[in-house]
């Protein structure tokens, strides 16, 4: 099987699959995501999901912010299941949707853990980490303020965010707050998508 070019193995097609499935049962019940997607459950948010993994396809330990219906953070855990090491904390306030994150993590033999809690208190339990991840969460500029206490404590950080059409706006906007460098990966599942990789965030005001 492939994800965008990349070819994964048996074990983690099962995987993902049978995380397929779990999505498909729950997001009866529970709005995972918009329900105009649910069909192009696969292209939508699987192997876009995949693709940012693939900007930083080595055992890391990940955080990822309003893990929601799983992406991309659950997708993160499976795929470092296939190499053997690293780690994602996905933070989710919603308990149900939190439940959801924990029978897949269980269930698909990923490699996470689930944390109910508010974003802003993630950082009391989750120390270190070097990868920050978020899909369709919020803006940049508040993405940044979620970051900062992690970057506080590792100033090698990497930022990898899925923003959408109008990530130039909010571009504009986080520099007038913060400093960083910055790469731009064009999505290759969605044309008007992009995701933003950060690195040396540094608060400016």
């Amino acid at each position: 099987m492939e994800l965008n070019g990349v070819r994964v193995s048996r074990e983690t097609q099962e995987r993902l699959q049978h995380f397929a499935e779990l999505f498909q049962k729950w997001a009866k019940t529970i709005n995972l995501v918009a329900p105009s997607t649910v069909d192009d459950l696969w292209r939508r948010h699987i192997a876009d999901s995949a693709q940012i993994f693939q900007l930083h396809p080595k055992p890391a330990h990940w955080v990822d912010l309003g893990s929601g219906g799983g992406f991309p953070g659950v997708i993160t855990a499976i795929l470092l299941a296939e190499q053997g090491e690293g780690h994602v904390d996905l933070v989710e306030s919603s308990q149900k949707k939190a439940a959801f994150l924990r029978v897949c993590l269980r269930e698909c033999g990923a490699r996470g853990a689930v944390h109910a809690v508010r974003i802003e208190e993630a950082p009391a339990t989750i120390q270190n980490c070097d990868v920050i991840s978020a899909r369709a969460l919020a803006e940049l500029d508040m993405l940044l303020d979620y970051a900062a206490p992690w970057v506080e404590r590792n100033e090698n950080i990497r930022l990898l965010l899925h923003k959408g059409r109008d990530y130039e706006r909010e571009l504009q906007k986080a520099r007038g707050r913060w400093g960083f460098d910055l790469l731009k990966h064009q999505s290759v599942v969605e044309r008007d998508s992009v995701i933003l990789e950060l690195s040396r965030l540094r608060r400016l005001i």
